[in-house]
Order: C-alpha cells, then structure tokens, then sequence
C-alpha cells in the first residue's frame, strides 16, 4: 500500500506550491453544497491510485478487493411501478445483515434503490432528496422523475473514476411523465426504461420477469411477480437473501406492502406451486 501512495503522491512542497486560493474557491464552487470536503485519497491522482488499489481484474494482487451483492428491480405496468430488493447486504464472504432497506423513500412520491456500496449509494439519494425539496420550494410544484434521475446522474459523474460504486433505480409517478423509471450509476450513466434489475442477482431475477411481464398486469399480479423475481434470485444467488421488500409507486405516493422473510414464501411456493425442483421436501431417512 505504501508503494502505492508514493507512486501517485507528490511531496508535500509540491503540494503547497501548486495550490492556491483560488484553486481553493474553484474546488469550492465545484462542490456540491451537502459537503464542501468530500473525503478523497491524499495522492496527486486518485482515480489513478483507487484503480490500482481496487481494480482485482487487472490486478489479481489489488490490496483491497471489492465485492458487492444484492438484488433489486423496478418495472412499469399499468397501474404504476413495482419497486423490490432483498435485503442481505455482505462484505466479501461475510454476511453483514439480513435486513438492510435498500429502498431509499426519497419523498412521498419517488423511491430509490441501492446497490453497490451501502453508504455512496445512502448519502446521495439522501442528497437528492434534499434537492427535490428545494426544487418544490422554489417552483411550487413536484420535481419530475426525469429531473430527479438527471440531478443524480450529473452529481456522480462528477466522481467518475474516484471509487464511487452505484448502480440504482429512480422511480415515481407524475401526471405528465406517467409511470417513470430511470437507471442510474456511479460511471454517470442514466438510463430510461420499462423493466431493470441490478445487482448479483439480476440475471435471475431476469429470467422470472422476462417469461412473466406486460405491461397490463393487475396490481395483484405484478406485485406477485416483483416478489416471485426477488425469491429466484435469493434462491440462486448466494450475495441475495433475507427479506423481501415490495412497493408500489402511483400518481399520489408509494405505498409499502411488506417487508417479508423469504424463508416461508419459499416453502409455501414450493408446496402449493410444485416450483424450485431441486430442492426436496423429503426429509425421510435415506440410505
């Protein structure tokens, strides 16, 4: 590591010599106003030196190797949009929680999801909260999804390169946009779009919601899909697990229906539907 920060680090003359008051004010008006000092590593390039330190592709010897798990989805239908995730979060191996909200309740009408990293993905979302309500002071109105998704994507690309890792959902409901569902991530991508799933989970998740979706689903069944995508994915996907949290977002607010162990849905999925084969409910003696 020491190697590392000396290979892009500059002495510390050089530091005080190139920097001056008014690089200082540029960094400051550059900033977004939640926190003017934005935590970076202390070296002349940090994109450069968290890329060496973290990037395990290139580099298999990387001393700090990232892994992130999750699942979570977002899809339009006619009676709005179908917000679930799981709620295991880990670190590497480990699992740290079976019960993280990864549903970011960032009005009363817009929701975000998280994965990636727990806290870039927190601290923004609570940042974009803070700017739709200064946006419905200011025009006396609701902040458009479209709106909202583009604040968040601009905010990171900002950082691209400098560690951030995010991959989210923005939905909401509005009179002029309808159902509106926006991807965004930490590269400044944004993305518009009928049906995402992110995550380790998401090619499971998928499956279920590739065979199963249209658009004029009732709202019973879609919320039985968002959760029946969720459960897939906890059952193949080792980094997915816990809980399973749904909402349904309309034109007046998201409502919340549950925040449910996936445990018993699985039995009683298997039971009553005959699904998940490669399990057994046989627990008789063997030989």
């Amino acid at each position: 590591m020491d190697s590392l920060v000396a290979k892009y680090s500059r002495p510390a003359y050089q530091q005080q010599e190139q920097f001056t008051e008014d690089n200082d004010l540029e960094l400051s008006e550059s900033v977004p106003g939640l926190s003017l000092k934005f935590a970076m590593p202390p070296v002349a390039q940090p994109s450069s030196w968290l890329r060496a330190a973290t990037d395990d592709r290139s580099n298999p010897q990387c001393p700090i190797k990232i892994a992130h798990g999750t699942t979570t989805l977002g899809f339009r239908f006619q009676g709005g949009i179908i917000i679930a995730t799981d709620s295991r979060a880990t670190a590497g191996n480990w699992i740290a929680s079976q019960t993280v909200k990864k549903v970011i309740e960032i009005n009363d009408c817009l929701l975000g999801t998280m994965a990636g990293g727990a806290a870039d993905c927190q601290y923004w979302l609570s940042w974009l909260g803070m700017q739709c309500r200064l946006h419905e002071l200011r025009h006396k109105k609701r902040i458009s999804v479209a709106a909202a998704s583009k604040i968040l994507a601009n905010l990171v690309y900002r950082y691209k390169g400098m560690g951030l890792s995010m991959g989210t959902m923005c939905a909401g409901v509005t009179p002029e946009e309808g159902p509106a569902l926006y991807y965004i991530d930490s590269d400044g991508t944004r993305l518009a779009g009928n049906l995402f799933c992110v995550g380790s989970g998401q090619t499971f998740a998928y499956g279920v919601l590739d065979a199963e979706y249209r658009y004029d689903l009732t709202e019973e069944e879609a919320l039985e899909l968002g959760s029946r995508s969720i459960l897939a994915a906890t059952h193949r996907d080792a980094y997915s697990g816990g809980y399973i949290n749904l909402y349904h977002v309309k034109e007046n607010g998201w409502v919340k229906h549950g925040f449910s162990d996936t445990n018993p849905i699985f039995w009683k999925t298997k039971l009553e539907k005959g699904e998940f084969s490669n399990v057994t409910a046989d627990f008789g003696d063997r030989v």
